[in-house]
């Protein structure tokens, strides 16, 4: 294959993994802008309106260990095609059937879905793309960035064009234009080249590994952040002071300032490859955008919202990193990047909930912002902890099997 080839096959690779991550968000983010019209048109509590957005975040972590099943039954690539069909089938069902066991039903088999296709994708870049693992990882994150604020952004933009059956339908779309370009890329050959017959190493359970249960803390940290900043933001601006409208702007900064590091904060890994220098730095910009909540006027929160952006724009590629970094064939990285998203997911999934039982007795989101400033120090405490190779399992493995 010619260096041209090798490219371009390279290229179609990049764009598959990008329009795979498109898919694991819109089927969740869309809920929220219709979240009132959908309450109203099916006469439903605020409680039972919420669940159609808690649903597929508790399934993320409920279910990713199948993963594991669904790599060693059917192959990666095949699986990661059928997904993308049950996340697009289901998605595209709410707009034909837009009754509310419906919504819930397909909140619950998309949310299993995305909760298996992210180890795969993960495993498939530490198989194929040894060498660029960090960039794909760049890829993935930003996919999943850019496919949450799309479809946060354009789903009112449907539905004033069409109801919200069809508004939140329409991104069934993507899964289409996805499994075509993904059924159709092959993958470069100087890629399987680059295997080395340790693929059948030892198997150790990440379960039984403090390395492994440091990682999914760390995740679940990084993803109650994520959640509760995207769920409390703006009512925390709008308590400081902000309009409903400039709020949503502030919102609408942090996530692009996350997205834009999803992308870009990767691609500096392999240059800078020291992985609790990155932790300290992003952690710190999250820290300082806190304290900036707390102490500073109403001007500064669009400074404090740039901050927090750029720590989750850090933080989600790092932790998606960290099982691929700690093993050595794609089974082990589908197994402990499983763990860590189960785990992980279901803290995350109750966090936005406990800050909003706290702030209905407080009253204030002092509190909400002092758990922030709890995540972020937890964080620190496991990086370190992880920044130790004494048990580096992996590796010890990966040399006796060579």
């Amino acid at each position: 294959m010619s260096e041209k080839q090798r490219n371009s096959a390279m290229g179609m690779m990049v764009l598959a993994i990008l329009l795979v991550a498109l898919n694991l968000r819109p089927a969740i983010s869309s809920i929220g802008p219709m979240l009132e019209p959908i309450r109203a048109d099916l006469n439903l509590s605020n409680s039972e309106v919420s669940l159609l957005t808690a649903i597929p975040v508790f399934c993320m972590g409920l279910f990713a260990p199948l993963a594991v099943l669904f790599g060693r039954k059917f192959g990666l690539k095949r699986s990661i095609a059928i997904l993308l069909l049950v996340i697009g089938s289901f998605t595209l069902v709410r707009g034909f059937f837009p009754t509310y066991p419906v919504l819930l039903a397909s909140a619950f088999l998309i949310g299993l879905a995305i909760a298996i296709i992210s180890p795969l994708l993960s495993a498939m870049i530490k198989r194929d793309f040894p060498m660029r693992t960090a960039a794909l990882i760049g890829v993935f994150s930003f996919g999943m960035g850019l496919g949450a604020t799309l479809s946060s952004g354009l789903t009112g933009v449907f539905y004033t064009i069409a109801d919200w059956p069809l508004a939140i339908a329409s991104w069934s779309l993507l899964s289409v234009v996805a499994v075509v370009i993904w059924l159709r890329v092959e993958q470069p050959t100087e890629v399987k080249a680059v295997k080395t017959g340790i693929e059948e190493i030892v198997r150790v359970s990440p379960w039984k590994s403090k390395r492994a249960w440091y990682m999914l803390l760390f995740f679940g940290c990084q993803s109650a952040l994520f959640f509760s900043m995207l769920t409390w933001l703006a009512p925390i601006a709008i308590e400081k002071g902000m309009s409903v409208l400039a709020a949503g702007g502030v919102l609408t900064l942090m996530a692009a300032v996350q997205i834009a590091g999803n992308i870009s904060i990767p691609l500096f890994f392999n240059k800078f490859p020291n992985r609790l220098g990155w932790i300290i730095t992003v952690l710190a910009s999250g820290t300082l955008g806190i304290l900036l909540l707390m102490f500073g006027s109403l001007a500064v929160i669009w400074v404090a919202a740039a901050f927090i952006g750029v720590a989750l724009g850090g933080l989600f590629p790092i932790a998606l990193l960290m099982p691929l970094d700690e093993t050595s064939s794609a089974d082990e990285a589908n197994s402990w990047t499983a763990m860590t998203q189960s785990g992980g997911y279901i803290i995350s999934a109750f966090m936005p909930l406990i800050i909003g039982i706290v702030y209905d007795q407080t009253g204030n989101h002092d509190i909400t912002l002092i758990m922030f400033l709890v995540f972020i120090i937890f964080m620190v405490v496991f990086a370190v902890l992880l920044n130790k190779k004494s048990e580096s399992i992996p590796q010890d493995l990966t040399e006796k099997n060579l």
